[in-house]
């Protein structure tokens, strides 16, 4: 099993979802998670940090907050680096949402549906020549 070494901050705001996602990433070689229920949560994860997270796992849809705003101000104080966004939201919406956030220079490196497909996150972190993982 890779031992990737980036941490990732993941923002779920259904428990049930939250665990699934920490146990599939755990299969696929990720150690460094912490995860957040909600954006004040995830606020307070990124000000204990002295160093940024390499990678934003957020549900779009939060209470109180999207996940939009919430990387939205997380990026701009400088605590992510990059972003992955999963939804309910039909592919064609989610393409749409992607290509519209790249435009914004928002760090969002896909939009993938739920649950999350563990090939789908690698393939997208493989793209991307700061985040390279391998799979088994």
């Amino acid at each position: 099993m890779q031992d990737n070494k980036f941490s990732i901050l993941i923002v779920e705001d259904h428990p049930f979802q939250l665990i699934a996602t920490q146990m599939q990433l755990n299969r696929l070689g990720f150690f460094r998670l912490t995860p957040a229920l909600d954006a004040i949560e995830a606020r307070e994860e990124c000000a204990r940090r002295n160093e940024p997270f390499d990678l934003l796992l957020c549900d779009i849809n939060l209470p109180g907050i999207d996940g939009i705003e919430l990387l939205s101000e997380l990026a701009e104080a400088g605590h992510i680096r990059h972003a992955v966004f999963l939804s309910c939201r039909d592919t064609e919406e989610l393409q749409s949402l992607q290509e519209s956030l790249s435009e914004q220079g928002l760090p969002v490196l896909a939009c993938l549906s739920k649950p999350l497909d563990e090939w789908a996150l690698l393939q997208t972190l493989e793209k991307n020549e700061s985040l390279r993982v391998q799979a088994d």
